[in-house]
C-alpha cells in the first residue's frame, strides 16, 4: 500500500468514527416521552430533603454557599435582570401589565399620588418566577404533593410565600449566543448539554451546588430586530430535555432564562414543556421565567467573569403560584 493510499485510509477511518459518534449524539436528542418518564425517575429529588419539604433544591443554598455569593462582590456594580414592565399587547404579550392610576396631582387639593397594578404573569412576556406548584403531572406536584391541594383559594403546598426569604447565592451567566459566534439564537434553536459544558470550559467556571444558572438566548436582541413573536406558532429558543441530567448532576438549585427555558417546540411528542417538567416537578428546582439578560451579558463580558451574586425577592403571597420580580446580578 502507498503512503498516500494509507492516509486515505485512515482519513476514511476518522470520518467514519466521527460520523457514528454524531449519528449517536443526534439519536440521544430524539426523545419520547417514555423517555421524560424514564429521566423524570433518574433526576427526581422527591424526598431528598424530607416528606414534608416545600423548598425544593432552594435547600442547596447553605449558609456556606450565601458567603461564597457574597464574597463575589468586588466591583460593587449591579445589573436588573428583569425587563420594563411590558404594558403594550404584543403577539408574546396577551395580557399586558396594567397600570391604573388612582389619584393624580390633576385633582384639586389631593396630597397622593395612588396607582393600582394588576398583571397576569405567568407566560411568555413577564419576568417573573415559577413556584414548584405551577407544573401538575400525572396528579402530582413536587415531592409527590397531590394538585388537591390546589383550589381557588391558592395552594396549600409548594406556594412562593415560602421563598419569604428571598434569594442570595451564586449566580452563573452560560451565554450560548456569545459560544456560537452570533448575536442571538433563532426561534426553536436548542441548547444540548455539551453546549454547557463548553461554556464552562470557555468562561473557566464550572456550576456547582446551591447555584443560580441562567441561560442566554438572545430572546429580546432577537425580538429588537425581527419584532414580537408568537412563541406558540413560531416556538422559542431554549434547553432540550437532554440538559435535565446535566442539571441534576450540577445540583443547581435555581435556573432562569430570557424566554421560558424549554426549546419550543420541544421536539418530543406528547410532552410541550420537558424542562418545566424535570425542573420544577421532578428536582423541585424553581425558574426565573423572561428575563432581561442582555445587559448582564455585555457586564460579564466587560468584568471577564460569568460568576456574581444573585438576589431576589419574590411576593409573600400565601397560596401563590410564582411571582413577578427584578433579581438583581452584583459584581
Amino acid at each position: 500500500m502507498t503512503r498516500f493510499a494509507l492516509l486515505l485510509c485512515m482519513l476514511s477511518v476518522v470520518v467514519l468514527i466521527g460520523q457514528a459518534a454524531d449519528v449517536q449524539a443526534q439519536s440521544s436528542r430524539k426523545m419520547t416521552a417514555a423517555d421524560v418518564d424514564k429521566l423524570f425517575k433518574e433526576v427526581s429529588n422527591w424526598g431528598r430533603w424530607g416528606k414534608d419539604d416545600q423548598l425544593g433544591a432552594l435547600n442547596l443554598i447553605t449558609p456556606a454557599k450565601r458567603k461564597q455569593g457574597a464574597m463575589l462582590v468586588k466591583e460593587g456594580v449591579s445589573v436588573s435582570l428583569a425587563r420594563n414592565a411590558e404594558e403594550i399587547k404584543a403577539a408574546d404579550n396577551p395580557d399586558p401589565f396594567a397600570q391604573t392610576m388612582l389619584k393624580t396631582g390633576n385633582e384639586p387639593g389631593n396630597q397622593w399620588a395612588v396607582d393600582n397594578f394588576s398583571v397576569s404573569y405567568h407566560g411568555f412576556a413577564h419576568t417573573h418566577m415559577d413556584s414548584l406548584c405551577h407544573l401538575l403531572h400525572k396528579g402530582k406536584m413536587f415531592n409527590g404533593y397531590s394538585v388537591k391541594e390546589i383550589s381557588k383559594q391558592g395552594t396549600k403546598k409548594l406556594s412562593i410565600h415560602n421563598i419569604k426569604q428571598g434569594i442570595f447565592t451564586r449566580g452563573i451567566l452560560i451565554d450560548i449566543p456569545a459560544l456560537r459566534g452570533v448575536k442571538y439564537l433563532e426561534p426553536g434553536d436548542a441548547i444540548y448539554p455539551e453546549e454547557l459544558t463548553a461554556w464552562e470550559n470557555r468562561a473557566g467556571v464550572k456550576v456547582s451546588s446551591g447555584d443560580v444558572v441562567f441561560f442566554r438566548t438572545g430572546r429580546w436582541a432577537c425580538r429588537a430586530v425581527i419584532g414580537p413573536w408568537s412563541v406558540q406558532e413560531r416556538g422559542a429558543a431554549g434547553l432540550h430535555a437532554s440538559c435535565a441530567k446535566w442539571l441534576r448532576e450540577r445540583d443547581v438549585a435555581m435556573v432562569g432564562s430570557d424566554a421560558a427555558m424549554d426549546v419550543m417546540p420541544s421536539g418530543i411528542p406528547g410532552v410541550s414543556h420537558p424542562i418545566h417538567l424535570l425542573t420544577l416537578n421532578a428536582m423541585g428546582v424553581h425558574i426565573f421565567d423572561n428575563c432581561d439578560l442582555e445587559d448582564i451579558g455585555k457586564a460579564c463580558a466587560r468584568y471577564k467573569r460569568w460568576e456574581f451574586l444573585i438576589t431576589a425577592s419574590p411576593i409573600p403571597v400565601e397560596g401563590g403560584t410564582g411571582s413577578p420580580l427584578n433579581p438583581i446580578a452584583t459584581f
